[in-house]
């Protein structure tokens, strides 16, 4: 079992044009042969998922240039790997007998009827350490195992189990999905907020947040914690549920998993090769993916990453296999 394993954080200086040291680099704009790939969920003004989309419905641009979809695929048969990650901080331990009940059913569900065959989920734990606590596979008993082993612990790496939760995904073939279940505060987390979301980005992963919320009163809530999982939600393309429990079974947690289920069966998968797009020192491309129609939204990630990394340091983030 390794305690530590070096997370590679990318720490690129935040220097201005004319600032001393910031690099002397006139923006190209060119064809980018790596294609871009684009995970979508659809849904109407009643929050009920679209299917049955074509081609012709979308429209992606980059930095606001208009792009031509080379790949689109309605209901992607592809393989789905998920990552649970579940918070084991004490503020969150009165809820975990009903989080580990909801999420089996969700596993029990994704992975039976329907399921591609190549179909896995991994089941993390986080307090001060970030433990996988079951690999990826396809085994419901060994996942529910996993579950029912989620002990409380002190600390709150929120951050920090995002970040390598990403890094693990980026090995899986197909689409590419975290579900994360905490309160949301961070407290003991090496790295930030924008290197974990940063992460994520680059796996080309969908996050969604159940964020467990044990008072409805603003007053004692981390509500910055909070309000951070929903853009981290909302810029890769997935959702953000708060759950107000105060301990009792709460349906609102189980309508979460079944919508999170809805949403990975009735995807859209669309990539394109980027155009006249610059390729400066700036490496985050603004990505807008659109539908046609005035009554539906879209839900995808809002960019991505090109250029070369620029890894300048590292840190020792804890973690046990």
């Amino acid at each position: 079992m390794f305690r530590l394993r070096r997370v590679a954080w990318l720490l690129w200086p935040a220097l201005l044009p004319g600032q001393a040291g910031a690099p002397d680099q006139t923006p190209s704009f060119q064809a980018d042969v790596r294609l871009v790939q684009v995970l979508a969920t659809v849904k109407n003004t009643k929050g009920a998922v679209v299917g049955g989309l074509e081609r012709e419905d979308f429209s992606v641009s980059v930095n606001g240039e208009p792009q031509q979809i080379a790949v689109f695929e309605r209901q992607t048969d592809r393989p789905l790997s998920v990552a649970l990650l579940f918070d084991a901080s004490p503020s969150v331990a009165k809820e975990s007998r009903f989080e580990r009940e909801a999420a089996g059913r969700f596993v029990r569900s994704l992975l039976g009827r329907g399921a591609h065959p190549q179909d896995r989920i991994a089941v993390y734990k986080f307090s001060a350490w970030i433990d996988q606590i079951a690999g990826f596979t396809d085994s419901v008993a060994r996942l529910e195992k996993a579950l029912q082993s989620v002990q409380t612990e002190s600390g709150t790496s929120v951050y920090d189990a995002v970040y390598l939760a990403a890094q693990d995904l980026q090995r899986r073939p197909g689409r590419r999905v975290l579900v994360l279940v905490t309160d949301g505060g961070d407290t003991t987390s090496v790295g930030g907020f924008h290197k974990a979301m940063e992460e994520a980005q680059r796996a080309d992963a969908v996050v969604y947040s159940i964020i467990v919320v044990p008072i409805t009163n603003d007053a004692g809530r981390n509500l910055g914690g909070e309000n951070a999982l929903k853009t981290l939600s909302a810029s890769t393309g997935g959702v953000a549920f708060p759950q107000h429990t105060f301990g009792q079974p709460a349906p609102d947690m189980e309508d979460a998993f079944r919508q999170i289920e809805r949403d990975l069966r009735t995807q859209y998968l669309i990539g394109f090769y980027p155009r006249g797009v610059a390729r400066g020192p700036e490496r985050f491309q603004r990505l807008d993916l659109r539908v046609r129609r005035p009554d539906l939204r879209v839900l995808a990630r809002t960019g991505y990453f090109s250029g070369p990394d620029q890894e300048t340091g590292a840190v020792e983030a804890p973690v046990r296999r």
